[in-house]
């Protein structure tokens, strides 16, 4: 793993994981703004060839140290984040039902951008 960059394009919604110069994995999220700002990842994509080697784990203890750095809560609709989180209460603190729902709401309204 110590030759993978994670990043964040934010403007595509991403946290990619880069390796050899090509991107190996991914969340997939928006930022919700209301009730309260929050990132809402919604999936977690490892190419087939890359799987295996914690890239996912990765991806998704960064996302929660992005939101920590931004001082913002993870309100996952993803379900491999949603396990990874309840693996590791100690960085991913459980978020407040109230912005899940408004997640899932704004990713109905929102139909077909992931």
């Amino acid at each position: 793993m110590s030759d993978i960059e994670i990043r964040d394009d934010r403007a595509a919604g991403r946290l990619e994981a880069v390796g050899d110069g090509e991107v190996v994995g991914r969340i997939e999220y928006f930022v919700l703004e209301a009730p309260h700002r929050a990132l809402v990842p919604v999936h977690t994509i490892v190419e087939p060839p890359h799987e295996g080697k914690g890239i996912a784990g990765s991806l998704s203890r960064e996302l929660y140290a992005l939101a920590e750095r931004e001082g913002v809560p993870v309100a996952s609709l993803c379900p491999y984040v949603t396990e990874w989180a309840e693996r590791h209460p100690e960085v991913a603190p459980t978020p407040d039902p109230e912005l899940r729902r408004a997640a899932k709401e704004w990713l109905v309204a929102h139909q077909g951008r992931f």
